[in-house]
């Protein structure tokens, strides 16, 4: 069974192509940190890097949605493909073909890469008078005061 789950941070913004027979296919790189870190002192964690292809509506989606920056859940298979780079050296890539993409970074956030969301309706603030709730439910009015912390 060939199945990777990844989270992480893409590294440079999607790109979104049409194959010949209409198929869409997106193109994007992560980063995700390892949970060891080589270099404690500086706090610099590392990080593997993998290019997703996601294909389809799937695709569509990432590429409307999705900006350098943005912490995505990627579910999928992996591949490993060489290539000779244009120096000559022959290099490895890992590619994972996209069965499942999950935005993580909550709209509003990330600045500028935000604007690809509608903007989000602003949080309902609690009231500070809790009278409103209902007497007759299952919630208890508790006094800020009287709370431990």
């Amino acid at each position: 069974m060939n199945k990777v789950f990844l989270i992480g941070n893409l590294t440079r913004d999607p790109e979104l192509r049409t194959t010949s027979t209409g198929d869409s296919v997106c193109s994007f790189s992560i980063a995700v940190n390892r949970r060891r870190r080589s270099n404690a002192e500086a706090g610099q964690p590392e990080a593997d890097f993998f290019r997703v292809s996601a294909w389809r509506q799937l695709g569509e989606n990432c590429a409307k949605y999705l900006a350098k920056g943005r912490k995505v859940s990627v579910v999928g298979s992996v591949s490993c493909r060489t290539y000779v780079g244009s120096d000559g050296q022959t290099r490895a890539s890992l590619e994972v073909q996209a069965d499942d993409v999950e935005f993580l970074t909550p709209r509003g956030e990330q600045g500028e890469a935000a604007g690809a969301y509608a903007p989000a309706a602003p949080a309902p603030q609690p009231s500070a008078n809790y009278s409103s709730v209902p007497q007759g439910g299952s919630f208890v009015q508790v006094d800020e005061e009287e709370l431990p912390f």
